[in-house]
């Protein structure tokens, strides 16, 4: 399902407050309905819309009671900040993925081993809890620093409605964009809008004409 649709999905409070349960531990119809206050048809249409979108699953113990629970590789991801809106579904990656080519300021050393005993595996989790929330500050502090960036570049131009776009300008140049088109491309603009940008930051002096196409000025 599409990201936007899960959010518009998880718009209903209820569902959160399910999801939220959920979390802690599998639970059956009648169960969620107590917690909710809500009647347990009201929790089943709940559940069937969460598990249609792909949110939650369900098991059937040998009592033939259903349980609901979380989906097992399920992560959804939202970013919000003044220069940019995404949302995505993501989905827990092989742990013997070699990260080091594609995140090289990234490095990983904790490693599952399937033969480990269970006090491994709680030192084992509280390092990649550790690991979870470094990430979490070094993701604000990236969020931090595109602002300043943002915030740099609107005094440089002095249009601060648009440092949006001359950021995503700049980026596909220095992502090696040279031509119109692959930067209009690069920047999700349309061509013309990028010509304008392009035409303002030369004339503050941050690009240049060059023989290939654009490029940077760095002086």
């Amino acid at each position: 399902m599409d990201s936007a649709a899960l959010l518009d999905l998880l718009g209903n409070e209820n569902r959160r407050r399910i999801l939220r349960l959920l979390s802690q531990k599998p639970c059956y119809v009648t169960e969620i309905s107590d917690y909710l206050g809500v009647s347990p048809k009201a929790v089943i249409d709940h559940l069937r819309k969460l598990e249609k979108a792909g949110l939650v699953e369900s098991r059937t113990d040998e009592k033939r009671r259903k349980y609901f629970h979380i989906a097992r590789h399920l992560r959804l991801e939202v970013n919000v900040s003044p220069y940019g809106f995404a949302s995505k579904s993501a989905y827990p990656t092989s742990s013997g993925l070699d990260m080091s080519s594609s995140c090289r300021h990234l490095s990983i050393n904790v490693t599952c081993q399937d033969d480990a005993d269970v006090c491994e595996l709680a030192g084992e989790l509280r390092k990649l809890e550790e690991l979870e929330n470094e990430l979490s500050l070094a993701q604000r502090r990236v969020q931090g620093r595109i602002g300043e960036i943002h915030e740099r570049i609107s005094d440089t131009i002095g249009d601060p409605e648009n440092s949006r776009l001359y950021a995503a300008v700049l980026s596909a140049i220095d992502s090696g964009a040279a031509d119109l088109e692959t930067i209009a491309e690069e920047a999700r603009v349309p061509e013309p809008v990028a010509e304008d940008a392009l035409s303002i930051l030369a004339d503050h002096g941050v690009v240049r004409r060059a023989d290939d196409g654009w490029a940077l000025d760095p002086a």
